[in-house]
Protein backbone atom coordinates (compact mmCIF):
# COMPACT_ATOMS: atom_id res chain seq x y z
CA UNK A 1 0.00 0.00 0.00
CA UNK A 2 1.31 3.27 -0.74
CA UNK A 3 2.39 5.77 1.86
CA UNK A 4 0.15 8.72 3.36
CA UNK A 5 1.48 11.77 3.15
CA UNK A 6 0.76 14.82 5.42
CA UNK A 7 0.52 17.23 2.30
CA UNK A 8 0.84 16.63 -0.94
CA UNK A 9 1.98 19.52 -3.34
CA UNK A 10 0.32 19.32 -7.02
CA UNK A 11 3.04 21.50 -9.28
CA UNK A 12 6.64 22.34 -8.42
CA UNK A 13 7.20 25.75 -10.50
CA UNK A 14 7.52 28.78 -8.44
CA UNK A 15 4.24 28.96 -5.83
CA UNK A 16 4.88 25.03 -5.74
CA UNK A 17 8.33 24.80 -5.02
CA UNK A 18 8.05 27.01 -2.05
CA UNK A 19 5.32 25.78 -0.80
CA UNK A 20 6.88 22.34 -0.83
CA UNK A 21 9.94 23.82 0.95
CA UNK A 22 7.96 25.67 3.82
CA UNK A 23 6.03 22.83 4.66
CA UNK A 24 8.81 20.07 4.67
CA UNK A 25 11.22 23.31 7.09
CA UNK A 26 7.87 23.01 9.32
CA UNK A 27 8.39 19.09 9.85
CA UNK A 28 5.62 18.00 7.53
CA UNK A 29 5.74 14.76 5.12
CA UNK A 30 5.34 16.38 1.64
CA UNK A 31 5.01 14.76 -1.56
CA UNK A 32 5.40 16.83 -4.50
CA UNK A 33 4.14 16.11 -8.00
CA UNK A 34 5.49 17.80 -11.31
CA UNK A 35 4.59 16.99 -14.25
CA UNK A 36 7.92 18.10 -16.21
CA UNK A 37 11.66 17.98 -15.05
CA UNK A 38 12.89 20.36 -12.09
CA UNK A 39 13.25 23.69 -12.76
CA UNK A 40 11.82 23.69 -16.36
CA UNK A 41 11.22 26.09 -19.21
CA UNK A 42 7.89 24.75 -19.99
CA UNK A 43 5.30 26.87 -17.63
CA UNK A 44 5.88 30.35 -15.88
CA UNK A 45 9.21 30.12 -14.16
CA UNK A 46 11.69 30.64 -16.64
CA UNK A 47 13.32 33.00 -18.65
CA UNK A 48 16.30 34.14 -16.54
CA UNK A 49 14.27 37.04 -14.74
CA UNK A 50 11.52 38.45 -13.19
CA UNK A 51 11.08 42.19 -11.49
CA UNK A 52 10.82 42.75 -7.87
CA UNK A 53 9.32 45.66 -6.84
CA UNK A 54 7.36 47.27 -3.44
CA UNK A 55 5.32 50.22 -4.38
CA UNK A 56 2.03 48.23 -5.88
CA UNK A 57 -0.21 50.05 -8.58
CA UNK A 58 -2.17 47.21 -9.28
CA UNK A 59 -3.53 47.34 -5.32
CA UNK A 60 -1.78 49.09 -2.51
CA UNK A 61 -3.09 45.78 -0.53
CA UNK A 62 0.35 44.10 -2.05
CA UNK A 63 2.58 45.78 -0.54
CA UNK A 64 2.86 44.15 3.25
CA UNK A 65 3.35 41.01 0.78
CA UNK A 66 6.31 42.57 -0.46
CA UNK A 67 8.02 43.54 2.30
CA UNK A 68 7.75 39.76 3.67
CA UNK A 69 8.53 38.26 0.33
CA UNK A 70 12.28 40.67 0.65
CA UNK A 71 13.04 39.18 3.58
CA UNK A 72 12.31 35.77 2.35
CA UNK A 73 14.84 36.34 -0.73
CA UNK A 74 17.20 37.41 1.45
CA UNK A 75 16.85 34.39 3.72
CA UNK A 76 16.64 32.07 0.71
CA UNK A 77 19.86 33.53 -0.74
CA UNK A 78 21.72 32.24 2.39
CA UNK A 79 20.24 29.24 3.19
CA UNK A 80 20.59 28.65 -0.45
CA UNK A 81 24.53 29.42 -1.25
CA UNK A 82 22.22 30.90 -4.41
CA UNK A 83 21.76 33.97 -6.38
CA UNK A 84 18.40 34.16 -6.69
CA UNK A 85 17.93 38.10 -6.23
CA UNK A 86 19.54 41.47 -7.36
CA UNK A 87 18.81 44.48 -5.83
CA UNK A 88 18.90 47.25 -8.97
CA UNK A 89 16.51 49.87 -8.51
CA UNK A 90 13.21 50.34 -10.56
CA UNK A 91 12.11 52.77 -12.51
CA UNK A 92 8.06 53.23 -13.58
CA UNK A 93 7.71 55.84 -16.26
CA UNK A 94 4.87 57.10 -18.22
CA UNK A 95 2.65 60.25 -17.61
CA UNK A 96 2.24 61.77 -14.87
CA UNK A 97 -1.74 60.87 -15.08
CA UNK A 98 -1.18 57.08 -16.07
CA UNK A 99 -2.14 54.31 -14.26
CA UNK A 100 1.11 53.08 -13.33
CA UNK A 101 2.29 55.94 -12.14
CA UNK A 102 0.13 57.36 -10.51
CA UNK A 103 -0.73 53.94 -8.28
CA UNK A 104 2.69 52.94 -7.68
CA UNK A 105 2.97 56.74 -6.29
CA UNK A 106 0.19 56.54 -4.18
CA UNK A 107 1.54 52.93 -3.10
CA UNK A 108 4.35 54.16 -2.04
CA UNK A 109 3.05 57.34 -0.09
CA UNK A 110 0.36 54.78 1.57
CA UNK A 111 3.39 52.63 3.01
CA UNK A 112 5.88 55.50 3.68
CA UNK A 113 8.20 53.66 0.86
CA UNK A 114 11.64 55.44 -0.10
CA UNK A 115 10.91 56.54 -3.42
CA UNK A 116 12.05 59.60 -5.76
CA UNK A 117 10.19 61.12 -8.63
CA UNK A 118 12.33 62.27 -11.12
CA UNK A 119 11.37 64.49 -14.42
CA UNK A 120 12.34 63.39 -17.97
CA UNK A 121 15.71 65.63 -17.54
CA UNK A 122 16.29 63.78 -14.75
CA UNK A 123 16.17 60.33 -16.25
CA UNK A 124 17.91 61.39 -18.71
CA UNK A 125 21.29 62.27 -16.70
CA UNK A 126 21.20 59.49 -14.38
CA UNK A 127 19.80 56.43 -16.55
CA UNK A 128 21.49 57.81 -19.81
CA UNK A 129 20.61 54.51 -22.01
CA UNK A 130 16.83 56.18 -21.73
CA UNK A 131 14.96 58.63 -23.79
CA UNK A 132 11.44 59.77 -22.13
CA UNK A 133 9.51 62.38 -24.23
CA UNK A 134 9.82 65.72 -22.35
CA UNK A 135 6.28 65.10 -20.44
CA UNK A 136 7.10 61.98 -18.75
CA UNK A 137 7.96 61.22 -15.37
CA UNK A 138 9.67 58.22 -13.25
CA UNK A 139 8.69 56.47 -10.46
CA UNK A 140 12.67 55.53 -8.78
CA UNK A 141 12.52 52.79 -5.94
CA UNK A 142 15.84 52.20 -4.92
CA UNK A 143 15.02 48.88 -3.85
CA UNK A 144 13.75 47.04 -6.57
CA UNK A 145 15.37 44.56 -8.88
CA UNK A 146 15.58 41.37 -10.05
CA UNK A 147 14.84 37.30 -8.91
CA UNK A 148 15.93 34.96 -10.74
CA UNK A 149 13.08 32.21 -11.43
CA UNK A 150 15.08 28.90 -12.54
CA UNK A 151 17.69 29.95 -9.38
CA UNK A 152 14.86 30.00 -7.02
CA UNK A 153 13.19 27.29 -7.67
CA UNK A 154 16.09 25.28 -7.47
CA UNK A 155 16.97 26.41 -4.14
CA UNK A 156 13.44 25.70 -3.02
CA UNK A 157 13.18 21.92 -4.36
CA UNK A 158 16.68 21.35 -3.21
CA UNK A 159 15.89 22.99 0.43
CA UNK A 160 12.52 20.70 0.25
CA UNK A 161 14.23 17.78 -0.37
CA UNK A 162 16.99 18.85 2.41
CA UNK A 163 14.09 18.60 4.83
CA UNK A 164 13.19 15.33 3.90
CA UNK A 165 10.47 16.29 0.70
CA UNK A 166 9.65 13.42 -1.64
CA UNK A 167 9.40 14.81 -5.18
CA UNK A 168 8.57 13.32 -8.15
CA UNK A 169 9.35 14.73 -11.69
CA UNK A 170 7.99 13.52 -15.03
CA UNK A 171 4.69 12.49 -13.43
CA UNK A 172 1.27 14.19 -14.36
CA UNK A 173 -1.71 14.29 -11.83
CA UNK A 174 -4.88 13.45 -13.99
CA UNK A 175 -7.06 14.21 -10.86
CA UNK A 176 -7.61 15.02 -7.21
CA UNK A 177 -10.70 14.25 -4.98
CA UNK A 178 -11.90 15.13 -1.37
CA UNK A 179 -14.53 13.81 -0.10
CA UNK A 180 -15.08 16.06 3.01
CA UNK A 181 -13.57 17.06 6.06
CA UNK A 182 -11.63 14.81 7.90
CA UNK A 183 -10.86 12.68 5.12
CA UNK A 184 -8.10 11.82 2.95
CA UNK A 185 -7.73 13.69 -0.23
CA UNK A 186 -6.68 11.17 -2.97
CA UNK A 187 -4.06 12.22 -5.93
CA UNK A 188 -4.62 10.29 -9.29
CA UNK A 189 -1.37 10.52 -11.46
CA UNK A 190 -0.41 8.46 -14.59
CA UNK A 191 2.08 6.57 -12.53
CA UNK A 192 -0.43 5.81 -9.26
CA UNK A 193 -2.68 6.95 -6.44
CA UNK A 194 -1.50 8.81 -3.45
CA UNK A 195 -3.21 9.95 -0.52
CA UNK A 196 -2.84 12.65 2.60
CA UNK A 197 -4.62 14.58 5.12
CA UNK A 198 -4.27 17.64 2.87
CA UNK A 199 -3.23 19.04 -0.51
CA UNK A 200 -2.08 22.05 -2.30
CA UNK A 201 -3.05 22.85 -5.57
CA UNK A 202 -0.35 25.10 -7.66
CA UNK A 203 -0.79 24.28 -10.99
CA UNK A 204 0.08 27.64 -12.86
CA UNK A 205 -1.17 27.69 -16.58
CA UNK A 206 -2.66 24.13 -15.88
CA UNK A 207 -5.06 25.81 -13.29
CA UNK A 208 -8.24 25.83 -16.00
CA UNK A 209 -7.81 21.89 -16.27
CA UNK A 210 -6.81 20.72 -12.76
CA UNK A 211 -9.36 23.43 -10.86
CA UNK A 212 -12.13 23.32 -13.19
CA UNK A 213 -14.42 23.28 -9.70
CA UNK A 214 -13.25 26.54 -8.32
CA UNK A 215 -15.96 28.45 -10.75
CA UNK A 216 -13.18 30.85 -11.64
CA UNK A 217 -12.87 31.98 -15.59
CA UNK A 218 -8.96 31.53 -15.80
CA UNK A 219 -7.57 32.33 -18.92
CA UNK A 220 -4.13 31.54 -20.25
CA UNK A 221 -2.14 33.41 -22.21
CA UNK A 222 1.12 33.21 -24.75
CA UNK A 223 3.75 35.86 -23.86
CA UNK A 224 6.94 36.49 -25.83
CA UNK A 225 10.15 37.23 -23.94
CA UNK A 226 13.29 38.76 -25.90
CA UNK A 227 16.88 39.50 -25.51
CA UNK A 228 18.56 42.12 -27.92
CA UNK A 229 22.47 42.79 -28.19
CA UNK A 230 22.32 46.25 -27.46
CA UNK A 231 24.68 48.78 -30.59
CA UNK A 232 27.93 49.60 -28.19
CA UNK A 233 27.99 46.29 -25.95
CA UNK A 234 26.13 45.81 -23.12
CA UNK A 235 28.46 48.18 -20.79
CA UNK A 236 25.78 50.52 -20.28
CA UNK A 237 23.28 48.19 -19.28
CA UNK A 238 25.08 46.49 -16.73
CA UNK A 239 23.29 46.08 -13.43
CA UNK A 240 24.67 48.85 -11.67
CA UNK A 241 23.96 51.32 -14.41
CA UNK A 242 20.71 50.54 -15.67
CA UNK A 243 17.51 49.34 -13.43
CA UNK A 244 14.93 47.42 -13.96
CA UNK A 245 12.00 49.31 -15.61
CA UNK A 246 8.46 49.23 -16.68
CA UNK A 247 7.29 51.80 -19.54
CA UNK A 248 3.64 52.25 -20.27
CA UNK A 249 2.31 54.71 -23.00
CA UNK A 250 -1.06 56.71 -22.95
CA UNK A 251 -2.80 53.89 -25.07
CA UNK A 252 -2.05 51.40 -21.85
CA UNK A 253 0.80 49.53 -23.45
CA UNK A 254 3.66 48.68 -21.45
CA UNK A 255 6.96 47.23 -22.05
CA UNK A 256 9.00 45.82 -19.47
CA UNK A 257 13.20 45.08 -19.20
CA UNK A 258 16.17 44.59 -17.38
CA UNK A 259 20.13 45.13 -17.23
CA UNK A 260 22.08 42.77 -18.65
CA UNK A 261 22.77 40.13 -16.24
CA UNK A 262 24.89 37.51 -17.98
CA UNK A 263 27.73 38.99 -19.57
CA UNK A 264 28.90 40.97 -22.13
CA UNK A 265 27.13 37.86 -25.06
CA UNK A 266 24.02 38.25 -23.05
CA UNK A 267 22.23 40.97 -24.00
CA UNK A 268 19.13 42.64 -22.54
CA UNK A 269 15.57 41.32 -21.89
CA UNK A 270 12.64 43.12 -22.71
CA UNK A 271 8.81 42.36 -23.69
CA UNK A 272 5.64 43.31 -23.48
CA UNK A 273 3.05 43.44 -20.89
CA UNK A 274 0.41 40.93 -22.01
CA UNK A 275 0.29 41.18 -25.57
CA UNK A 276 -0.30 38.10 -26.56
CA UNK A 277 -3.87 35.61 -27.62
CA UNK A 278 -5.23 33.11 -25.54
CA UNK A 279 -3.65 29.38 -25.71
CA UNK A 280 -3.98 25.78 -24.47
CA UNK A 281 -0.70 24.75 -22.16
CA UNK A 282 -0.44 21.65 -23.95
CA UNK A 283 -0.68 23.90 -27.61
CA UNK A 284 1.54 26.34 -26.59
CA UNK A 285 3.35 27.89 -29.80
CA UNK A 286 6.57 28.64 -28.80
CA UNK A 287 8.04 29.94 -32.08
CA UNK A 288 9.68 33.33 -31.67
CA UNK A 289 8.10 34.49 -35.55
CA UNK A 290 9.90 37.49 -37.61
CA UNK A 291 6.85 40.14 -36.97
CA UNK A 292 6.78 39.43 -33.46
CA UNK A 293 10.47 40.45 -32.95
CA UNK A 294 9.96 43.70 -35.35
CA UNK A 295 7.13 44.92 -33.72
CA UNK A 296 8.41 45.23 -30.25
CA UNK A 297 12.03 46.28 -32.20
CA UNK A 298 10.00 49.47 -33.36
CA UNK A 299 8.68 50.14 -30.15
CA UNK A 300 12.11 50.19 -28.62
CA UNK A 301 14.22 52.17 -31.03
CA UNK A 302 12.48 56.01 -29.93
CA UNK A 303 12.93 54.71 -26.04
CA UNK A 304 16.12 53.33 -25.52
CA UNK A 305 18.04 54.06 -28.80
CA UNK A 306 20.88 51.25 -28.58
CA UNK A 307 18.04 48.87 -28.79
CA UNK A 308 17.38 46.82 -30.16
CA UNK A 309 20.47 46.48 -31.65
CA UNK A 310 21.06 42.45 -32.81
CA UNK A 311 18.49 40.01 -31.97
CA UNK A 312 19.95 36.89 -29.63
CA UNK A 313 16.84 34.79 -28.73
CA UNK A 314 13.24 34.75 -27.56
CA UNK A 315 11.40 32.43 -25.16
CA UNK A 316 7.83 31.70 -24.61
CA UNK A 317 5.78 31.40 -21.70
CA UNK A 318 2.38 31.49 -20.55
CA UNK A 319 -0.22 33.80 -17.83
CA UNK A 320 -2.63 32.46 -16.18
CA UNK A 321 -5.11 35.56 -15.29
CA UNK A 322 -8.19 35.54 -13.01
CA UNK A 323 -10.54 38.20 -14.95
CA UNK A 324 -9.60 40.83 -12.20
CA UNK A 325 -6.00 39.96 -12.86
CA UNK A 326 -5.27 39.51 -8.89
CA UNK A 327 -4.50 35.91 -7.28
CA UNK A 328 -6.85 32.86 -6.15
CA UNK A 329 -4.83 32.02 -2.76
CA UNK A 330 -7.15 30.34 -0.42
CA UNK A 331 -8.52 27.15 1.08
CA UNK A 332 -11.09 26.08 -1.78
CA UNK A 333 -14.20 27.45 -0.96
CA UNK A 334 -15.84 23.47 -1.05
CA UNK A 335 -12.73 21.63 0.20
CA UNK A 336 -11.14 22.82 3.45
CA UNK A 337 -8.75 20.76 3.42
CA UNK A 338 -7.30 21.59 -0.25
CA UNK A 339 -5.40 24.74 -0.55
CA UNK A 340 -5.52 26.59 -3.85
CA UNK A 341 -3.01 29.23 -5.73
CA UNK A 342 -2.96 30.11 -9.29
CA UNK A 343 -3.70 33.44 -11.25
CA UNK A 344 -0.27 34.60 -10.07
CA UNK A 345 0.44 34.79 -13.70
CA UNK A 346 1.72 38.54 -15.07
CA UNK A 347 3.39 39.96 -11.59
CA UNK A 348 3.25 37.12 -9.28
CA UNK A 349 6.54 35.55 -9.30
CA UNK A 350 8.08 38.59 -6.95
CA UNK A 351 6.09 36.70 -4.74
CA UNK A 352 7.08 33.82 -4.47
CA UNK A 353 8.51 33.41 -1.13
CA UNK A 354 5.82 34.41 0.57
CA UNK A 355 3.52 32.36 -1.44
CA UNK A 356 5.22 29.65 0.32
CA UNK A 357 4.81 30.67 3.70
CA UNK A 358 0.89 31.35 3.02
CA UNK A 359 0.60 27.95 1.39
CA UNK A 360 2.12 26.17 4.34
CA UNK A 361 0.00 28.46 6.90
CA UNK A 362 -3.26 27.30 5.12
CA UNK A 363 -2.38 24.12 4.74
CA UNK A 364 -1.37 23.49 8.16
CA UNK A 365 -3.26 25.88 9.86
CA UNK A 366 -6.07 26.38 7.66
CA UNK A 367 -5.66 30.49 8.08
CA UNK A 368 -2.96 32.84 7.74
CA UNK A 369 -1.44 36.03 9.58
CA UNK A 370 -0.60 37.58 5.82
CA UNK A 371 -2.99 39.75 4.54
CA UNK A 372 -4.97 38.06 1.94
CA UNK A 373 -8.81 38.96 1.39
CA UNK A 374 -8.03 39.96 -2.01
CA UNK A 375 -7.18 37.13 -3.27
CA UNK A 376 -11.00 35.16 -2.45
CA UNK A 377 -11.92 33.58 -4.94
CA UNK A 378 -15.35 33.78 -4.83
CA UNK A 379 -14.74 37.37 -5.76
CA UNK A 380 -14.85 36.48 -9.02
CA UNK A 381 -16.69 33.19 -9.26
CA UNK A 382 -18.39 32.63 -12.13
Amino acid sequence: MPPSYDVIVVGLGGMGSAAAYHLAARGRRVLGLERFGPVHNLGSSHGGSRIYRQAYFEDPAYVPLLLRAHELWKKLATDSGREVFTETGGLLIGREDSLAFAGTLDSARQWGLDHEVLDAGDIRRRFPTFTPAAEEVAFYERRAGVARPEATVGAHLDLARAHGAELHFAERVLAWEADGPGAKVRVATDLGTYTADRLVVAPGAWAPKLLSDLGVNVTVERQVMYWFQPEGGTGPFTADRHPVYIWEDPDGTQIYGFPALDGPQGGAKVAFFRKGGTTDPDALDRRIHPEEIETIAEYLRPRIPTLPGRFLKGAACMYCSTPDENFVLALHPEHPNVTVACGFSGHGFKFVPVIGEILADLAIEGTTDHPIALFDPRRVRA
